[in-house]
Order: structure tokens, then C-alpha cells, then sequence
């Protein structure tokens, strides 16, 4: 029986996606629940599983296509599938590398979504790669230990070719590439220069002495990490904070809509993330009624889907404040761009061991600079500063969120 294999239904709000790769062709077989095709949308990539076993019979829509929910994107006949010749498969086997012809022994290759886009960056085939992993799975560290090595020096492409024979007709050694902008990318841009374009956009400053918070994370660190099973971190003092601050100016947690204001009795926190595809605002919600333990598993999960690739349009939307960290990276001082439609995001930079006086004393102390941009349109100077310096204040004596004063 023939079954149309065809794009689901996608996130609310987005209307289209792109084919980026399909992982296999025309006349292979495939398992139920086996992951056929990547779809790239604004935020997130989505995957296509098999229906049934079956082969391949025909692919309708090719990489670097334009999709719609709905639309058709191959036909797959169910059943087990033709099985190979033997002269076929012992041709096969002599052609293709020995790595292949074992990985392909144990089934097929599991790899993330971020470790097919460094596979497909590189134009490597995943069977020319040992996976290091649980049942086979292929790591990004994998890869790229493959690249470094012997092995790919051997791998040439077409393309890579017909560059270096170029390259070696002009006698130079300085190439260009041109690439299209990943989906991601191109909505990153358009977000940041709507908001660029669309908000009254200004930075207040401070900075933070974080010489309790490290202590009390010295002093409970090991403890913390023993009964939570997690880490305790900077990121869970800087959003109780911010929240406490909020409660006290909730503008700052607002909203605009039109000529409309619209506050937010919730505080449904974003924190910005790294990811191989570029800048993720995951959303943890409610953290106000989080403990610390609770919102560490939280970040610690969405990080990890993140960078796996499995996050969900859903974990992306409806956050009422931001933080941003730069200071993972170095950064000393910079000014965040507000995540509209939200009104303010906070920015967290380097500790930097700095000479301060403290009661007629100079002495050493790990500061923090602060930076939050906000809306002037809706957040007035004077409750910019204000928050900013509550959060400095609860940050300095962290028993204030324990206490709530």
C-alpha cells in the first residue's frame, strides 16, 4: 500500500518551513518511526518520521524547498522492502569504506539535528564517522575529531575539487564562499531590526558586587549538587532577583500592544542560549514559584534540548522578561536588544576582581557589570534605575530572596 509521507502540522504562527535534508533516497528501506526528512522553520527543526516499514518508492520535494503543512514530500510503499541482491550487497560492501559497512551492519546511524548541519557544513557522509556514543550515536566531538584526523584529509567532494583546481590555475590561496542564511538566522535579523526600528530602545547601568552570592554558592554548592542532581549556578540568583524586582515595578514585566499596555501577573522568565544554529531564547515559566533546584533542572533541560536541536516552538514563546549572559563568552559591558514584544532585558557580563572601597577600605571584590535596555515608550528612566538597583540589592544580600524584603 502507498502512503503519503507529508509535512505536519506546523507551530502556530509559523506558516512555512525549508527542507534542509533528507536522510534517505529513493528506493532504500526504512523503519517505522524512523526520522526521514529535517524541516528548518523560524525556531526550530522539526522532524518527519516513517509511518510504517517500507521503502522509499519516490521523493516528491527536494532540499531547499519551501514547504506547507500538507504538502506531499514522498511516497512510501509499505513493506518490508526489497532486499539487496547478493551480488549487489558484495559490491557494495567492497565499494564503500569498512566503518560504513559496520555501522550499516547495526542499523541505521542516530545522529542530532545539529550534528547532521555539521555533517552536511562539511559534506561528510555520517558513515564515514565512528560514533563514540551510547548505541553507535554520533557526537559533535566525533566529527570533529574526524576532521582533525588522516582520515578526512582523503575526503574530497566535486566541488572541493573543482576549488582547488582553480585555485591552483590563478596561483592563490584566498577563496570566498557563499552561503544562504539559515532560516534561524534571517529571523534573528529581521527581529532585531523590527526592534531597532519599532522601540524607543535605552541602556541603564550598574554594577554588582557578587561577594556573598559566591559564597553562599561555595558553601552549599557541593550539598545543593548532591541532593538536586544539579549544579548550582549564577543564572538562578540573577532570575529570582530580577523577578523579586519585577514584583516591585511591573512595567518592567509589561508589554506593548498597540496603544495598549498590557502587564503580565506572571513572570514567564527567557533566557537567551547558544546554540550550534545560532541565538535560542528558551522561556521557564512561572519562576516565581520555582525553587532554585527546580529552576536549575529547568535551564539545565532547555539548554540541552537547545543544543541537541529538540526544542519546541512552544518552549520559544510567551516570555515576559529576558536575561542575556555575554559574560560566558568575556563580554565586559555591552547593550542587549530588547525581545519584543517584550519591554526590558536584563544583561549579565564578566566578574572581574576589582579594587573597591568598603568602609574606608579598598579592597578586592568580583564584580559584575549590569546593563538593562528597556522601552522608553512605557518604562520611564526613574523605574529603569530603580529596578536595576533592586536587583543589585538582592544580588549583594542574598538573604532578601529568602526573606522577600
Amino acid at each position: 500500500m502507498s502512503i503519503e509521507i507529508k509535512v505536519p502540522p506546523l507551530p502556530e504562527s509559523v506558516s512555512d518551513a525549508t527542507l534542509v535534508a533528507w536522510h534517505k533516497n529513493a528506493g532504500e528501506s526504512v523503519s517505522r518511526d524512523e526520522n526521514l526528512v529535517d524541516l528548518e522553520t523560524d525556531k526550530v527543526v522539526l522532524e518527519v518520521p516513517a509511518p510504517a516499514s517500507g521503502t522509499i518508492a519516490k521523493i516528491i520535494v527536494e532540499n531547499g524547498t519551501t514547504v506547507e503543512a500538507g504538502d506531499v514530500l514522498a511516497i512510501l510503499e509499505e513493506g518490508e522492502g526489497s532486499a539487496e541482491t547478493p551480488l549487489a550487497a558484495s559490491v557494495a560492501a567492497v565499494e564503500k569504506p569498512a566503518a560504513a559497512v559496520a555501522k550499516e551492519s547495526s542499523g541505521p546511524i542516530k545522529t542530532s539535528p545539529a550534528v547532521r548541519h555539521l555533517l552536511e557544513e562539511h559534506d561528510l557522509d555520517a558513515t564515514m564517522v565512528i560514533g563514540t556514543d551510547k548505541d553507535g550515536r554520533i557526537t559533535k566531538s566525533d566529527v570533529m575529531s574526524f576532521l582533525k584526523s588522516d582520515d578526512s584529509a582523503n575526503v574530497t567532494t566535486g566541488d572541493q575539487q573543482s576549488v582547488d583546481a582553480e585555485s591552483v590555475e590563478v596561483g592563490l590561496s584566498r577563496t570566498e564562499q557563499r552561503v544562504p542564511m539559515t532560516r534561524l538566522r534571517a529571523r534573528i535579523a529581521e527581529r532585531l531590526v523590527e526592534a531597532q526600528q519599532t522601540a524607543a530602545m535605552l541602556t541603564t547601568f550598574n554594577e554588582v558586587d557578587l561577594t556573598e552570592v559566591m559564597a553562599l554558592r561555595k558553601r552549599y554548592r557541593e550539598s545543593f549538587e548532591k541532593k538536586h542532581g544539579v549544579r548550582l549556578g549564577f543564572m538562578s540568583f540573577f532570575a529570582k532577583a530580577a523577578v523579586e524586582a519585577l514584583k516591585r515595578f511591573p512595567v518592567v514585566n509589561a508589554s506593548v500592544e498597540g496603544t495598549d499596555i498590557i502587564y503580565h501577573n506572571y513572570f514567564d522568565i527567557g533566557i537567551a542560549v547558544s546554540s550550534d544554529r545560532g541565538l535560542m531564547v528558551p522561556v521557564i515559566r512561572d519562576v516565581d514559584q520555582m525553587s532554585f533546584a527546580d529552576f536549575e533542572l529547568a535551564l539545565t533541560d532547555m539548554a540541552g534540548k537547545a543544543q541537541a536541536g529538540t526544542i519546541s516552538m512552544d518552549d520559544l514563546t510567551g516570555g515576559t522578561f529576558t536575561i542575556t549572559n555575554g559574560g560566558i563568552f568575556g563580554s565586559m559591558m555591552s547593550t542587549p536588544i530588547l525581545n519584543q514584544p517584550q519591554s526590558a532585558i536584563l544583561g549579565m557580563h564578566s566578574i572581574q576582581q576589582r579594587p573597591m572601597v568598603v568602609d574606608g577600605d579598598i579592597v578586592a571584590r568580583p564584580m559584575m557589570y549590569l546593563a538593562m535596555t528597556y522601552d522608553h515608550r512605557i518604562i520611564d528612566g526613574k523605574e529603569a534605575v530603580q529596578f536595576l538597583v533592586s536587583t543589585k540589592e538582592q544580588l549583594e544580600d542574598p538573604a532578601r530572596l529568602l526573606l522577600q524584603v
